[in-house]
């Protein structure tokens, strides 16, 4: 890739992360050398999903279906259609309009009925047709007759010899090989779901589809919602070509069915039941489950600027970094204890329970939360993310103990233990607030400016932060609140001050302690 531009390899990085991380692969690095992109992937469940993930281009094209062919055909089945209803094909099929069944000698290959469609989001009616499957709507005649042990689709037979549309000649591929697409002309293309369509000149590319592509489960089966962008590049050029298919266009799409290819293949081929289209689109074609989320995180992340070949892959043993987490964990978990007990030592049993609850409920929220961004995002807890949580630990710790001083200072000054509650979190809720709003402008800064591990920290930093925020008010202020009115708590040596109230009690109503904090 020497004769690219580095901006473009640049671009084919940010692009690459983009799908790296919706993989939830913790710390993904992806980095330029020369003309080269390395990629590592710690952690990465599924190899050849990776692989397959960066290598693909993404080069999404819209073209017309001329006709298609299907692989190894058996003769012993019968395609029939309906213009109302989903193909079927089967030794036994029945016709249910005789008037548009296939001509004597039409056969479908097994398996090749796999229903493929794009379904608008408006009152219109949606078509599911088979990728590989006669699929007629009235195009077809009795005379229309095909070589025995051919196969049909959308009626319309593939050009051979010289008799191609537009006086061209297509370019032919053996099915299951890697084909360099070329948009400017006609091709022989393979379909997904097997066999080849003969395809005309793209008339659009992805960039008619928004950025919101998402895997979704459409009509009891796994397909891929995406929008169509605003404009004459968006909407307006799809209803183009959906009208030109609409209307069977003998020069661009005879057969009713408009293609959707990407990377040189043919993931859906649907037949156009109207001319025009409003709102999203839904990509079907018997995809399994990690197929559409693909489909959808390439069609978010738009095509690569140059095509990748994978060079080498190389599988590092994960072991060093699970133990190096481990430990991290542990010795967080450790520290974490000790710091609850010189607590509990310092302020007594019931704010230090108080505490405790406290960080309990917080470490529960922090969990629930990256289980949830795990599941749906991708999230993925590393080693810099363990460090994060646990710097934020000091945050949280900070946060108590100015409340806790500012409440000491309060039953100091002769007030009841309930008003010194009220007025102690008042009072502190000020210094908690800077405090920790100056953590999460650091962790933003951080967390725009870098990548990678930086960014990970950052990130569960920013995150344990603002939950720390949330536990003060809605569970540590609270909590306190209710211990006050309590006779235990009234007691003053609860909180270690009882000396220093009775030293005072012939003193100035605000004396403190020379070690009491303000």
């Amino acid at each position: 890739m020497a004769d690219y531009d580095p901006a473009v390899l640049d671009l084919a990085v940010a692009r690459i992360r983009e799908r790296t991380d919706s993989l939830g692969v913790a710390e993904p690095e992806i980095i330029r050398q020369g003309d080269a992109i390395v990629v590592n992937l710690p952690g990465v469940k599924n190899q050849q999903e990776a692989v397959d993930l960066v290598q693909v281009t993404g080069q999404v094209y819209l073209r017309g279906v001329q006709g298609c062919i299907a692989d190894n055909p058996d003769t012993s089945s019968t395609t029939t259609t309906d213009p109302n209803a989903t193909t079927t094909s089967g030794p036994a099929a029945d016709s249910t309009t005789p008037a548009t069944t296939a001509a004597p000698g039409t056969t479908a290959a097994p398996g090749s009925a796999r229903p493929v469609s794009a379904t608008p989001t408006t009152d219109g009616t949606a078509s599911t047709v088979p990728s590989s499957t006669d699929s007629s709507t009235g195009t077809s005649t009795p005379g229309t007759t095909v070589a025995p042990g051919s196969t049909v689709a959308g009626a319309t037979s593939v050009p051979t010899d010289s008799s191609v549309p537009l006086g061209e000649t297509p370019t032919t591929t053996t099915p299951g090989s890697a084909v360099q697409s070329d948009p400017t002309q006609q091709q022989l293309l393979p379909l997904r779901s097997g066999g080849q369509c003969l395809v005309s000149p793209a008339g659009a590319t992805g960039t008619v589809f928004k950025n919101d592509a998402a895997a979704d489960i459409i009509g009891g089966g796994w397909g891929v919602r995406v929008g169509l962008r605003d404009g004459s590049d968006g909407i307006d050029l799809w209803n183009q070509l959906a009208t030109q298919c609409y209307n069977r266009d003998e020069s661009t799409c005879p057969s009713g069915q408009l293609a959707i290819e990407l990377d040189g293949e043919i993931i859906s081929a649907p037949t156009v039941q109207e001319p025009q289209f409003s709102g999203d689109v839904s990509i079907t074609g018997q995809f399994s489950e990690g197929e559409a989320k693909n489909l959808a995180r390439v069609l978010k992340s738009g095509s690569l600027p140059v095509r990748m070949e994978t060079q080498s892959v190389q599988n590092v043993s994960p072991t060093l970094g699970r133990d190096s987490l481990h430990a991290a964990i542990v010795s967080g978990a450790i520290g974490v204890a000790l710091v609850l007990v010189m607590l509990t030592l310092y302020y007594g049993f019931l704010l230090g329970l108080t505490v405790i609850s406290g960080v309990a409920v917080g470490g529960a929220l922090l969990y629930s939360v990256i289980s949830l961004l795990s599941k749906t995002q991708g999230l993925a807890l590393s080693l810099a993310g363990v460090a994060g949580v646990i710097v934020s630990v000091g945050v949280t710790v900070d946060s108590y103990v100015v409340f806790f001083e500012r409440l000491k200072d309060e039953v100091r000054g002769g007030r009841t233990m309930r008003n010194s509650a009220q007025r102690g979190f008042a009072a502190a809720w000020h210094t908690i607030l800077v405090a920790d709003v100056v953590s999460l402008i650091g962790a933003l800064t951080l967390w725009y400016l870098t990548v990678g591990s930086v960014r990970n920290f950052a990130f569960f930093l920013g995150l344990s932060t603002f939950i720390d925020l949330l536990i003060a008010y809605y569970f540590t202020r609270p909590m306190v609140l209710l211990l006050a009115r309590t006779d235990w708590m009234a007691r003053r040596k609860v909180m270690g001050i009882e000396a220093v109230q009775s030293s005072s009690a012939g003193g100035p109503a605000g004396a403190t302690s020379p070690g009491a904090r303000s």
